[in-house]
């Protein structure tokens, strides 16, 4: 295929929707295929078709005479392509109506030409309907039974959540405080002409105004600083771990919590475990970056056949779960995520924790988290635990005495959509 970005981002889209791909894997893979300095263009065309995919499929299909299958299913995509740029983008309309008809050659599909350039240009001539008279999955560009879930979760609030994941998502950094406190390194950043502020969580973190290049952070290849939202900051502070413990990371990959347990205390005995060696690599090289040292290893957290029977002090589970917590990072996961999933989600998570807390020492420490917002994937799964687990005891993280677990919902402080829970094995 040609260097043309629009047929890179159509054969990228097609990919996530209709096969079923991850947008994580499949944009660097086209962008390995762009021209460097388009790189940045192909992800922001490629992310926001995604984020806006139900509105724009709404737009095509008032367009086309007819839905375009098989081979052709491709051009369908390169719509999208074309009216996303012509609604979001400030590129100017002829640009984007040239080189999005142009692509049609590199794709194949040079004999849609004409019907391309003829739908892009309807569209501009259009009217755009109100969105509050169109149905909800199009005004809000979610699934419907994301929808109903969250306006059953949070009936207060599902408007405002939806809105959020839209949004782009912002840089967060964990500064490395065996290297800088996080007042030197935002004197460093000041230095640099990188604008951000300090944030007060449950310790201090950064948050930058627009996101840079990692190359331009101050430090970051010696490992005096990572990328981490500040929702997934808040594992190595309510973890707690102290010098010399024995702790484990459970479902570890891509290794963020895992380093920053170890920067918090050097010298705990660190077990990380994930059930893919490819997700164990990205912790090793997190790991190696700032110069830290864990045992890794491959393993199926649902069994024990990994352990070697000594009980840990601290144990972190980052559960898999629907990921629903972050779909401002990834928003194919609106697409690739299915009602069915979240109930055999569920049931792993539960597998997982009673698995897992075996391993716990008495007086030892579990904490649960997820990057979810679903009920039943965190506070009715720590509900059902706590039921059948009589030597669990839930400690309160927030004020209120009535919550299970702390639930952060997405851009409350500008955080990602998280949730903890802490648990404490009594003797």
């Amino acid at each position: 295929m040609s260097k043309n970005v629009r047929a890179l981002a159509a054969k990228c889209i097609f990919n996530v929707v209709d096969k079923g791909r991850s947008l994580s894997e499949e944009l660097p893979a086209a962008q390995a295929l762009a021209a460097e300095k388009d790189s940045a263009l192909l992800q922001e065309i490629c992310y926001g078709v995604i984020r806006y995919l139900p509105e724009l499929e709404f737009d095509v299909r008032h367009l086309v005479d007819k839905p375009l299958k098989g081979k052709q299913r491709v051009a369908h995509f390169l719509l999208l392509v074309g009216i996303y740029q012509l609604k979001y983008m400030r590129i100017p309309d002829h640009a984007a109506l040239n080189e999005t008809v142009s692509a049609a050659k590199p794709l194949k599909q040079f004999h849609l030409k004409g019907m391309i350039n003829g739908v892009l240009r309807n569209f501009l001539r259009q009217s755009e309907p109100s969105q509050t008279e169109l149905p909800e999955p199009i005004q809000y560009n979610h699934p419907g039974w994301f929808i109903n879930k969250i306006k059953a979760a949070y009936p207060e609030k599902w408007q405002s959540i939806l809105s959020a994941n839209q949004e782009k998502p912002p840089m967060w950094l964990r500064v490395n405080t065996q290297h800088h406190s996080v007042e030197n390194y935002s004197k460093l950043l000041s230095d640099a002409g990188i604008d951000h502020s300090i944030k007060q969580m449950l310790s201090s973190t950064i948050l930058l105004s627009s996101p840079v290049d990692v190359s331009k952070l101050p430090g970051f290849e010696q490992g005096h600083v990572s990328v981490q939202d500040g929702a997934a900051q808040q594992a190595g502070w309510l973890l707690e771990s102290q010098a010399n413990d024995k702790v484990l990371d459970c479902c570890a990959a891509p290794g963020g919590k895992t380093c920053h347990v170890l920067e918090l205390a050097p010298s705990v005995e660190m077990t990380a475990i994930d059930i893919e060696d490819k997700r164990l690599a990205r912790v090793q090289e997190n790991l190696t970056r700032l110069g830290l040292d864990a045992t890794l290893i491959s393993a199926d957290a649902t069994t024990n056949s990994w352990w070697d029977g000594e009980l840990f002090d601290r144990i972190l589970l980052d559960a898999p779960c629907s990921a629903t917590g972050v779909i401002r990072r990834h928003p194919d996961i609106k697409w690739l995520r299915k009602s069915d999933d979240i109930d055999s989600l569920a049931k792993i998570q539960q597998e997982i924790l009673q698995n897992i807390w075996q391993m716990l020492k008495p007086g030892g420490t579990l904490l649960y988290a997820t990057c979810s917002v679903l009920p039943d994937e965190n506070k009715a799964q720590i509900e059902t635990f706590l039921a059948n687990t009589p030597e669990a005891k839930l400690v309160p993280i927030t004020d209120n005495s009535n919550d299970i677990g702390w639930q952060i919902l997405p851009d409350e402080e500008g955080m990602d959509g998280f949730y903890y829970a802490k648990l404490i094995k009594n003797n």
